[in-house]
């Protein structure tokens, strides 16, 4: 007995949900053809309006994103050669430096050798 009372209780209910339902379409305000299509037509220029605005924003973005990694790129590439350059310089002038001490050191030879060369010649 307590099964069906349950399942008549089961049925009432789902009568009742559907005479609601039926009751809440009826209350709804149907468009008609021409403003569904008015309406859909606005939603869909939206849409095309707002992908167009997000594509241009995307092609701006990524343009002004290459710049600045190609700017990135040739302000390494820039102090890459600035610094071997200064290394450069800097052992040019260590090289310079030691063949000015060497070339002092070869006349101080020569000069000894050309004094010993007189000394022999004078003897």
């Amino acid at each position: 007995m307590a099964k069906d009372a349950k399942s008549n209780k089961d049925v009432k209910n789902k009568k009742h949900f559907f005479k609601d339902f039926k009751a809440e379409l009826k209350k709804v305000v149907w468009p008609t053809p021409k403003q569904l299509a008015n309406k859909t037509l606005a939603v869909i220029v939206i849409v095309l309006i707002t992908a167009v605005i997000v594509f241009v924003l995307d092609v701006v973005f990524d343009l002004f994103n290459q710049e600045g990694i190609n700017r990135l790129k040739s302000n390494i590439r820039n102090k890459v050669v600035v610094e071997n350059t200064i290394n450069q310089s800097e052992n040019s002038a260590e090289n310079a430096t030691n063949n000015t001490e060497n070339s002092e050191e070869n006349v101080v030879d020569v000069n000894a050798v050309e004094d010993g060369a007189s000394v022999n010649n004078a003897q």
